[in-house]
């Protein structure tokens, strides 16, 4: 970058009211000046001012809308009163759908694992029971069992962070892709944002960096269009994209029958709700407003109203989000795109994020000090033109591990693990010895490249010409 040009972005930041991001800049090297200079040019200052206008300046600090607010509607599961020849034909279409290659994955994989005490992206972390495979291990196993059930390649997109990218990668390619072809997975890099001070001023967490995080899952939206993933999408003929976090290893990737619901329904934006365990539970809530469907975060909606219930008794707003989605390739188009008609919301969450002061001391607060900027994927059903719910079992789709133990934690998930596959053993005549929770006695371990779901591994054990004897130890593949 010439002189002119930096005194020219310099002046910008000026005129922006953020000239403190170079105020220590004639304390620095020629390297480090060309690091502050190569990520100054890539904050966006008008959006920066506009989010500190109506989130930090106090426009957009008023509290959720609850006038009108109703559950959302969702279509049951057939045990639960659903219509069971509407689900077949879901998933017959669902199905033709996948091997024709329609439809593809996407995870968002940006974080680190280290409310886990693991070192590394989270998609690197253990979670199987028996062989202790990562979750990138995981997913990569069932798209790859999926491919060879539907006679197709399932393209996989990965959203990474400037934090863990080239890590992600190394994992990727020291496992040989998990048996996947290198050309049918892509990463792609999350946007970063400036974090802001309680004044609105951009902050500096060295001398030379930027404070900057992640712009939050819903983020990934623009992530896709700016990648070029989503004319490669178009490309390969892909328009059904099934949305998943890297958290979850029970997640069906590719379920037919979602993605069969959401072409039938004629919809944009599909989603899974599953029914809450108990009233306080902390996931979104799948409401309705005129009309149309969305998302109100355990946080945001009154524990009275968590609390309420049915005349028979049953909770009123059931519907928990737990992050699962299919979404139309164009839909991800119009909201990652350049309109500025149909955008994502920016969230505040007030953060402890450590900084350099006046002094150019780095102070490390024990308190929150500044506001990071978040789009939340969910805030695109408002933003669909038709959106629907599907029900779903807790057991056949959600364990997520995030935290290092009590609920949702690696031993929390690896029992649950274990009990899907007493059940998938169970759904085939296979006697095995339980204990009142459904947990199997002896521990064994069925490979996702056996199986990616129950119905899989039904067709997969039939097919099987001696049965294995299931004892402690034993995989399955």
């Amino acid at each position: 970058m010439t002189i002119a040009a930096h005194e020219s972005l310099i002046d910008a930041f000026k005129r922006a009211g953020q000239e403190q991001v170079f105020r220590h800049f004639g304390e620095l090297d020629a390297a480090a000046q060309a690091k502050l200079m190569a990520q100054a040019e890539k904050v966006d200052l008008e959006e920066i001012n506009a989010l500190v206008e109506e989130h930090v300046n106090g426009e957009g600090l008023g509290g959720v809308n609850l006038e009108g607010l109703e559950p959302a509607p969702y279509i049951s599961l057939p045990e639960h009163g659903g219509d069971a020849a509407q689900w077949r034909e879901a998933t017959k279409v669902g199905e033709e759908v996948i091997r024709v290659g329609r439809v593809a994955a996407f995870c968002v994989a940006g974080g680190q694992g280290t409310r886990l005490g693991h070192d590394g992206p989270k998609g690197t972390y253990p979670v199987t029971p028996v062989t202790e495979k990562s979750l990138f291990q995981v997913f990569a196993e069932k798209i790859g069992r999926s491919s060879r059930r539907y006679g197709t390649v399932i393209h996989w997109f990965i959203l990474t962070s400037e934090i863990n990218n080239e890590a992600t990668v190394a994992h990727f390619e020291a496992n040989d892709y998990f048996g996947l072809s290198k050309d049918s997975v892509h990463f792609i890099v999350q946007g970063l944002i400036a974090a802001v001070n309680f004044q609105g001023k951009i902050l500096l967490s060295e001398k030379e960096v930027i404070a900057r995080t992640p712009d939050g899952h819903g983020g990934s939206f623009r992530a896709l269009v700016r990648s070029g993933a989503v004319a490669k999408m178009k490309e390969l003929g892909v328009d059904c994209v099934s949305y998943f976090q890297v958290d979850n290893p029970l997640i069906r990737i590719v379920d037919p029958a979602l993605i069969g619901f959401h072409l039938l329904g004629d919809s944009e934006l599909s989603s899974k709700m599953i029914p809450k365990a108990y009233p306080l539970e902390k996931v979104g809530h799948f409401c309705s407003r005129k009309g149309r469907n969305l998302v109100i975060e355990y946080s945001d909606l009154p524990k009275d109203m968590q609390r309420q219930t049915n005349a028979d008794g049953s909770l009123r707003y059931v519907a928990g989000s737990v992050a699962i989605h299919v979404f139309d390739r164009e839909l991800i188009g119009r909201i990652g795109g350049d309109s500025v008609d149909v955008t994502l919301p920016f969230h505040r969450a007030d953060k402890k994020i450590p900084s350099v002061d006046a002094a150019g001391n780095v102070i490390t607060p024990d308190v929150p000090n500044g506001v990071k900027f978040e789009m939340f994927v969910f805030d695109a059903l408002p933003l669909a033109k038709k959106t629907l719910i599907i029900e779903s079992k807790r057991e056949d789709d959600f364990s997520p591990v995030k935290n290092a133990d009590g609920i949702d934690s690696p031993k929390t998930c690896a029992e649950d693990q274990r009990r899907m596959f007493g059940r998938w053993l169970k759904a085939v005549g296979s006697v095995i010895e339980v204990d009142e929770t459904g947990m199997p006695k002896v521990m064994f371990e069925i490979s996702y490249r056996f199986a990616a779901d129950e119905a899989d591994f039904v067709s997969q054990w039939k097919a099987l010409e001696t049965k294995p004897e299931i004892c402690d130890g034993l995989i399955i593949e």
